[in-house]
């Protein structure tokens, strides 16, 4: 069984908290809207593997007034349309920020986001990304639950997932 580091660290959680409601305002201030934020979030999660955070901003992206369509291609992104060039862009930059190592995806993230996106947007959606892999990486290592939502039909989906 494994601790729970936000709960066993209280002051690092409230920071890492503090820095996310900071890079939220940043994003926007920059002109990043929440669906946008929502996708990064999303897409980094997906990476990572992070359930926890997969259900959180899965439902935050709802909330934001995100399509199950775009939700349901996410992890394809490349391969559709639905996307806007300022998501994919950002996306891009996300998936470099997540996986720093291949210098060559990080170079053409970073091209194609200098085509796309300001110079206030590349660095909010870095670091959104920033952010979330913290978040992934606390919520992974303390293995946070993700519940059946009660609501949910049969309880087998956290997210009633509809366009309503």
């Amino acid at each position: 069984m494994r601790i729970f580091i936000d709960k066993q660290s209280p002051k690092a959680f409230h920071a890492l908290r503090q820095t996310a409601e900071a890079v939220r305002t940043v994003a926007a201030e920059a002109g990043l809207d929440r669906t946008a934020v929502e996708l990064i979030n999303l897409r980094v999660s997906q990476l990572n593997g992070c359930a926890y955070c997969l259900d959180t901003h899965t439902r935050a992206a709802l909330r934001a007034g995100e399509s199950t369509q775009r939700l349901g291609v996410l992890a394809a992104w490349r391969d559709t349309e639905v996307f806007t060039p300022t998501e994919r862009a950002a996306l891009a930059l996300a998936e470099a920020t997540t996986d720093p190592a291949d210098a060559v995806a990080q170079e053409s993230a970073y091209e194609a986001a200098r085509q796309a996106l300001t110079d206030d947007q590349i660095s909010a959606a870095i670091w959104v990304a920033v952010t979330i892999n913290a978040f992934n990486r606390v919520s992974i290592m303390s293995k946070h639950p993700v519940r059946a939502n009660r609501d949910a039909p049969g309880g087998k989906s956290g997210v009633p997932l509809s366009d309503g």
